[in-house]
C-alpha cells in the first residue's frame, strides 16, 4: 500500500462546493505507483482543510473511493480513535473492520475460544436506529434487489437473537431502513448520526467490504453500546452476484457478515468456525455465509 499524507474533505469543502474532473481521480494503483507521492489538484472555488488522518474522496458524479490508513494492510480491524457523539454527546470510539478475500495478506488477530466472538463484551445496540443505502453499483446488481436483501439478512440476526431461527420471535435491533440516492460517506473521522450502505472503491488490497462501527466499547459491559454503523461494499475490484456466480462476490454472503459487525459480532479466523457467518475471510462463488450457522446464533442469543 501507498505512505502518503492522507487527506479528508472537511466541513470547508461542502458536497455541493464539489466539483471534480473524473480524470483527475487518483485511483489506489495510482496511488501505489507513485510509491506515496500524492498530489491534490486544486480547483477553482475548491477550498479543501487538510486533516492528517485519513483521506476520503466521495463526491457526485465520480468514482469513489474509500482509503484506509496504512495499517488495514497488516490487520483487518483499525483503531480509528475517539469522538463524540453529536446524539448523546458521549465520547465514543470507532473502528474499521475489513473483510478480506481468502487468502489475504491482512494480519489475522487473536483466535476466539469458541466459534463467536464480539466487537467487545456487552457491546450492543440499546436503541433502534434507522438506516440508508445507496444502491448505485457499477456491477448490475438491481437497487431493489440491494434494499430488500440488506433488509433481508438484518432480520436474519434479528431472528436469531432468541436464540431459534424461524421460531417467531425476533429482536428489533437495526430498525428499517430505505433507499436513497444521495452521496454517502462513511464516517471514519467521528459519526454522524447516520447509519449508511454504498458501493464504491476501497482502497485497501483484497479487501471486499469495510464495517465502521462507532460506539463505547470500555467500561462496564452494562454500559458499552454501538450508536453508529456505515458499510461500503468494493465494486471496483470485485464483481457481485445476487446468485452465487461463480467468479463473483455473492452479495447476500458478503451483506449478512457486514451486518454481524453491525449488531456487535466480531470476526472468527478459527479453521474450525469457518462455516460460520462471522468467519473472517470470503472468495467468489461462495454462499455459507447466507445462513447463520451454531456459533452465530448462539452468540447473537448471548448479545441480546
Amino acid at each position: 500500500m501507498y505512505r502518503v499524507v492522507k487527506l479528508s474533505f472537511t466541513a470547508r469543502c461542502t458536497r455541493s462546493l464539489i466539483s471534480i474532473n473524473p480524470y483527475l481521480i487518483m485511483k489506489k494503483r495510482l496511488l501505489k505507483y507513485f510509491l506515496g507521492v500524492l498530489t491534490v489538484f486544486m480547483l477553482p472555488g475548491l477550498v479543501l482543510a487538510i486533516d492528517f488522518a485519513n483521506f476520503t474522496l466521495s463526491t457526485p458524479e465520480t468514482e469513489r473511493t474509500l482509503i484506509l490508513p496504512q495499517r488495514a494492510d497488516k490487520s483487518p480491524v483499525v483503531y480509528l480513535g475517539s469522538s463524540i457523539d453529536p446524539k448523546t454527546k458521549e465520547r465514543v470510539e470507532g473502528y474499521a473492520f475489513i473483510h478480506y478475500l481468502r487468502g489475504g495478506n491482512a494480519a489475522k488477530p487473536p483466535k476466539a475460544s469458541s466459534c463467536y466472538t464480539y466487537l467487545s463484551s456487552g457491546a450492543k445496540w440499546r436503541g433502534v436506529e434507522p438506516w440508508v443505502v445507496n444502491p448505485s453499483n457499477t456491477k448490475g446488481l438491481d437497487s431493489s434487489f440491494v434494499l430488500a436483501n440488506l433488509a433481508g439478512d438484518i432480520a436474519k440476526w434479528e431472528d436469531a437473537a432468541d436464540g431459534i431461527v424461524g421460531g417467531g420471535v425476533s429482536v428489533d435491533i437495526l430498525g428499517g431502513g430505505s433507499s436513497i440516492n444521495d452521496v454517502l460517506v462513511a464516517d471514519m473521522i467521528s459519526p454522524d448520526d447516520k447509519n449508511e450502505v454504498y458501493f464504491a472503491d476501497v482502497s485497501s488490497s483484497g479487501a471486499i467490504a469495510v464495517t465502521i462501527v462507532w460506539g463505547i466499547f470500555g467500561g462496564p459491559p452494562s454500559q458499552r453500546k454501538l450508536v453508529e454503523w456505515d458499510q461500503v461494499y468494493d465494486d471496483v475490484d470485485f464483481d457481485w452476484s445476487a446468485s452465487g456466480e461463480a467468479e463473483k462476490m455473492d452479495f447476500e454472503n458478503i451483506a449478512t457478515h457486514e451486518l454481524g459487525h453491525s449488531v456487535g459480532m466480531g470476526d472468527l479466523y478459527n479453521s474450525s468456525c469457518s462455516l460460520e457467518t462471522m468467519y473472517g475471510y470470503a472468495s467468489e462463488g461462495e454462499i455459507n455465509k447466507r445462513d447463520l450457522h451454531t456459533g452465530d446464533i448462539a452468540g447473537i442469543n448471548k448479545l441480546y
